[in-house]
């Protein structure tokens, strides 16, 4: 085979690739399919300014509450699970009961924060501030922590979890 009977055929492979593409999707859409828009319903809370508020017992699951300053907030027994909070400001907040399974915390401040009976399990809290945060019943059942920080929680970990049952110290695998 040649030189240019090899650009011939990949040329051909290409056309009939875009074809294909272009009749499964000519044919597709008219049953009524619509493509999945990540995180649809989503609450974007991205650089958000929330100081004091109430968002107490809300349905805030797949929100995005990167670098936002809720500072002082109530978000007691609300569902953040599968959450993003990147870098947020979370001091002094109330976050008792919370779920947040799943949920990515990277360089989230949690100082003086209320995690009382909160759900932290498979959440990702790496380089996050819990100093002086109230974990007592708190669930933190296969989160992935800085080593140290985990050394640190259990220096204060107590109380059993009254929703999944796992007590905060086996929960951070405490010695």
């Amino acid at each position: 085979m040649t030189e240019e009977e090899k650009i011939m055929r990949s040329k051909l492979f290409r056309l009939i690739l875009i074809l294909v593409i272009f009749v499964v999707t000519s044919v597709w859409t008219p049953w009524g399919t619509r493509p999945v828009i990540a995180q649809e319903n989503t609450v974007n809370y991205t650089y958000s300014e929330l100081r004091n508020q109430d968002l107490s017992h809300r349905d805030l699951s797949s929100g995005v509450f990167a670098a936002a300053d809720v500072r002082g907030s109530n978000f007691e027994g609300s569902n953040l699970s599968n959450s993003i909070l990147t870098k947020a400001i979370f001091t002094d907040t109330n976050l008792a009961g919370v779920d947040l399974t799943g949920s990515f915390m990277d360089r989230v401040d949690l100082s003086h924060a209320n995690l009382t009976n909160a759900i932290l399990q498979d959440a990702i809290a790496t380089s996050t501030n819990f100093s002086d945060t109230d974990i007592t019943g708190a669930d933190f059942s296969g989160a992935i922590l800085d080593r140290y920080q985990a050394y640190l929680l259990c220096q204060r970990a107590k109380g059993v979890n009254p929703t999944t049952g796992v007590s905060t110290r086996s929960s951070l695998s405490c010695k």
